[in-house]
């Protein structure tokens, strides 16, 4: 027994000292550790070293402090650009996007113009040929009976109400006199025409934006079928309304013209610099501001739109003008440098605003292929036969432009600068129609042919045989997403019938919480500065509650597609 003791002390002793050892060769460690740290520590600073740890007893070195050697380190310092290449290549990227931008824009800008050109054109040529022919069926009908129940389709109806539209529109536009608006503008000092230039501007997109809506209730309440409730106030108030907006929508791009033919003929064209000057201001308000796909979309559409009403402008102060100088041909080449200058800063303003808004958004270049894409299946689409639309007024929705005030205006002006006399200037005249039909054609083959190209490299053909959307259809998507998204808080409880459970909490999962108490604190590095990178950013969103972003709230409302994009769209918080 006392054997037994005495060994199992003899254990713990031993023990005991091996731990004391382990501990005493621990510490020794991290005292070396410290002296060597120590010995680190000790940093070269401008040439000479720091006083740490064993070096204080040594004497600073005079010679490390001299001039000589600060330079030359400076001169022969180095740095590797391929430490941070991923920066680097970004910044490359952006420049190229940047110098991508003029020509993608331009093919943008180009495929738009015919776009426009287009349905502009359609006005003067095939409009007046639809509306006679539609015409002679009401004043054939007597003589071939009803083959359906519709006196005439509802496209025949749309081209009628057109028709009328701009004859009566034009009896009204001929009691306003030109001369006089144009002197009563010129009388007027440089500020306060620079002031009514920009005021005629955003009057114009505010007519653009009702306009087509008063257009289009036309359209439909003229068309509705009949058996249907009623829910209009008639057809014959909805005519006025448009006949209305027509005339003043002339107007008021006559006021625009006027202004522009004021400043040309200005002798100092201060005021022509001061027009020009307003676009430039353009740039301040677009370019620092956050931008989407979908808002970049509707400010392309309204730079397209906005320098083909340019264009025209332009022609109806050339026609003005070569009319007050007897069609003198040396005074086209006065104007010449002016349209020019006018034409080039429309075009660098352009550029320069879309090449700085995809860099600090961090969008493509190749966006506006898609932009493309979405435009040509518009006119695609309203090839086909289950289409609901004409296609000039599927660009009216898209850019914004209507083609009835601008070629109202254009048939006022020309003929109150040219006079037709005799049988030789009819003949010109019919030559003149028989060009512009041979031109519209010509355009309408080109574009249809290019725009099926766009549509097949998108990959959009299959989109051409969906259905069109219907309010009903939508609303009641409106109405199931607002009813999915209720609050976690108000959940509903199981219930049972007939035996079988009730799977509502089992199909409801619960909100996600922040697991942080405080929110990340913001970056401050200037790569993410201004950017806004669409894909990184859609499942962040401010939660409502706590304040804290979450990564799946489900309070987020869907993205609209491209072609759900209309010019007067609110798209995120504003219209472009």
């Amino acid at each position: 027994m006392a054997d037994s003791l005495s060994s199992g002390l003899g254990e713990e002793q031993e023990k005991e000292k091996e731990k004391e050892k382990e501990d005493k060769e621990g510490g020794g460690k991290a005292a070396q550790t410290e002296k060597n740290e120590e010995k680190d520590g000790v940093t070269e600073t401008l040439g000479f070293n720091d006083k740490n740890g064993g070096s204080k007893g040594k004497k600073r070195n005079l010679s490390d402090l001299s001039l000589v050697r600060f330079i030359t380190t400076e001169l022969t310092r180095g740095y590797f650009l391929e430490h941070n290449e991923a920066k680097y290549t970004e910044r490359r990227e952006r420049v190229y996007t940047c110098l991508r931008i003029p020509k993608e824009l331009e093919k943008l800008m180009t495929f738009g113009f015919f776009l426009c050109l287009d349905a502009f054109l359609y006005v003067f040529t095939l409009l007046p040929l639809r509306v006679i022919l539609a015409l002679l069926r009401l004043l054939t009908l007597p003589c071939c009976g009803l083959s359906g129940s519709r006196l005439l389709q509802p496209a025949q109806v749309c081209d009628v109400l057109k028709g009328f539209i701009m004859v009566l529109c034009y009896s009204m536009m001929s009691y306003v006199d030109y001369s006089m608006m144009y002197h009563l503008i010129r009388g007027q000092s440089v500020i306060k025409l620079y002031i009514i230039y920009n005021m005629l501007e955003v009057a114009d997109r505010l007519f653009s934006s009702f306009g087509q809506d008063i257009l289009d209730a036309l359209y439909w309440t003229a068309t509705e079928p009949k058996e249907k409730k009623r829910a209009h106030i008639g057809v014959i108030p909805h005519f006025l309304m448009a006949v209305l907006y027509v005339f003043l929508h002339a107007i008021l791009i006559m006021v625009q013209a006027t202004t522009l033919n004021v400043a040309f003929n200005s002798h100092n064209k201060s005021l022509l610099t001061i027009m020009m000057s307003n676009n430039f201001v353009e740039i301040k308000g677009s370019v620092f501001k956050k931008f989407e796909k979908n808002n970049l979309f509707q400010m392309s559409n309204s730079d397209i739109k906005e320098r083909f009403t340019n264009y025209i402008l332009l022609l109806i102060v050339c026609l003005r003008n070569m009319e007050q100088f007897s069609w003198n041909p040396d005074h086209l080449w006065v104007l010449f440098p002016d349209v020019i200058m006018v034409i080039a800063s429309e075009v660098a303003v352009d550029v320069v605003k879309h090449a700085f808004i995809t860099k600090f958004n961090d969008i493509s270049a190749d966006v506006y292929g898609e932009y493309r894409a979405s435009l040509a299946f518009d006119l695609v689409s309203s090839r086909q036969k289950n289409a609901y639309t004409d296609y000039s007024d599927s660009v009216s929705r898209r850019m914004g432009f209507i083609p009835l005030p601008l070629a109202l205006l254009l048939i006022r002006v020309v003929t109150s600068s040219v006079k037709i006399q005799g049988s030789l200037s009819f003949m010109c005249v019919l030559l003149f129609y028989l060009g512009m039909i041979t031109l519209k054609v010509l355009n309408s083959i080109v574009l249809l042919g290019t725009s099926c190209v766009f549509v097949k490299e998108a990959n959009m053909e299959e989109k051409l045989f969906d259905p069109p959307p219907s309010v009903v259809s939508s609303r009641a998507n409106s109405r199931a997403h607002r009813t999915k998204h209720v609050p976690t808080s108000t959940q509903q409880e199981p219930t049972t019938d007939k035996g079988e459970t009730s799977l509502a909490a089992d199909s409801s999962p619960p909100a996600n919480t922040a697991e942080s108490s405080a929110p990340p604190l913001p970056k401050s590095d200037s790569d993410t500065f201004l950017t806004t990178p669409d894909e990184d950013d859609e499942d962040k969103i401010i939660n409502a509650n706590t304040g804290l972003e979450g990564d799946r709230l489900e309070h987020r409302t869907p993205k609209k597609d491209l072609l759900e994009i209309d010019r007067f769209t609110i798209c995120g918080n504003r219209i472009d």
